[in-house]
C-alpha cells in the first residue's frame, strides 16, 4: 500500500475537505485524490461514496462545483474523488483531443499500446482506491456506493453493475448510458480496447444491465436541455435494457438542465439521500 501525502486540508460543514496524492501501482504514476469526511467521521467508520467525474475534469472538479459537503455533514458521508485518467505519460498525442487521452480515462483497463501501460482506471477504481482509502480514512469498507457524471456516469453504472458486491448502491448523473453506440464511445474504445467491438458490451451500461440487474435501485438525472442528449447519452438504451434484467431504474428527466454542474448541484441532494438510504 502506497503512502498517502495529503497536499491540503480544508475546515468545512464540521468535517474535513482533504486533497492529496500517492504513488499508484495500478496506474505506474501518481496519483491525485480528494475526501470530504463528515463530522461523524470522528467517531468512527462512516459510509461513503466515490465520484466519477466526466471528460476534462479532475479530483477536484465535484469537491468544488457540486456542493455536496453540506448534505454529505448532514448524512455522515464520505465522499471520494479519483483523477480523470493517469497523468505525467509522454504518449504521442495525449493532449490533442479533449474527449480522449488525458482527463478521458473512461474508467476501463486499456489493452492497446501505448495506453494499456498506465491507463489502468477500472483496475484503480475498483481495487487500488477503495483500499487505499480504507486504510487511511474512517470509512467502511462494506458501506461503499458509486456515482458520477457523464464519462463518470458510464464508470459508475458499468463499474457498479460488475461489482455489485464492492459498490452496494450506484447512480448517475447523464451518464454515457450506450457507449458502443455513440461517437465518445466508439472513440474510446477503439483506442483502449481495440477495433473488436464485440469486446466493448463489457464496459457499456446498457449492454451489462440487459445480463443482470443491480441489487439496488440504480438513480440516473438527465437533463432534457442537455447538448449531448440526442448523439452521446442515450438513456432510452438504459430504460431498454431495464426492462430486459428487470433492474429498478429510476430515470428522471428534467426539463430546461444542460450537461453541466449547474444541473449536478441541483441534484446531488437527492443522489446522496439515494444512497444514504441504501448504505444505512
Amino acid at each position: 500500500m502506497s503512502v498517502v501525502a495529503e497536499t491540503s486540508r480544508h475546515h468545512g460543514f464540521g468535517g474535513w475537505q482533504v486533497f492529496g496524492k500517492h504513488d499508484s501501482a495500478e496506474i505506474g504514476l501518481a496519483a491525485k485524490f480528494s475526501v470530504y469526511l463528515p463530522p461523524a467521521a470522528a467517531k468512527g467508520p462512516v459510509p461513503w461514496l466515490i465520484y466519477l467525474a466526466g471528460l476534462t475534469c479532475t479530483e477536484e472538479t465535484f469537491m468544488i462545483k457540486a456542493g455536496a459537503q453540506r448534505v454529505a455533514a448532514e448524512l455522515g458521508l464520505a465522499l471520494v474523488t479519483p483523477d480523470t485518467s493517469p497523468r505525467g505519460t509522454d504518449f504521442p498525442g495525449q493532449a490533442d483531443n479533449w474527449d480522449f487521452g488525458v482527463g478521458a480515462g473512461f474508467y476501463v483497463d486499456a489493452t492497446e499500446a501505448p495506453w494499456a501501460k498506465n491507463w489502468h482506471m477500472y483496475s484503480y477504481v475498483t481495487k487500488e482506491l477503495p483500499a487505499l482509502i480504507a486504510a487511511n480514512y474512517p470509512v467502511d469498507p462494506k458501506r461503499l456506493g458509486l456515482f458520477g457524471h457523464s464519462m463518470g456516469g458510464h464508470g459508475a453504472l458499468t463499474l457498479g453493475l460488475k461489482n455489485p458486491d464492492l459498490f452496494k448502491s450506484v447512480s448517475a448523473f447523464a451518464p454515457i448510458s450506450n457507449p458502443i453506440n455513440c461517437p465518445w464511445g466508439e472513440k474510446a474504445f477503439t483506442g483502449y480496447l481495440g477495433s473488436d467491438r464485440k469486446a466493448w458490451a463489457a464496459h457499456d451500461a446498457s449492454e451489462l444491465m440487459k445480463l443482470k440487474a443491480h441489487p439496488q435501485a440504480i438513480l440516473v438525472d438527465q437533463g432534457e436541455a442537455d447538448q449531448f442528449l440526442g448523439t452521446q447519452l442515450h438513456p432510452h438504451a438504459l430504460e431498454a435494457a431495464a426492462k430486459v434484467s428487470g433492474q429498478k431504474l429510476i430515470l428522471r428527466r428534467h426539463e430546461g438542465y444542460d450537461h453541466g454542474y449547474y444541473f449536478i448541484s441541483t441534484f446531488v441532494e437527492d443522489h446522496l439521500r439515494h444512497h444514504a438510504k441504501i448504505l444505512g
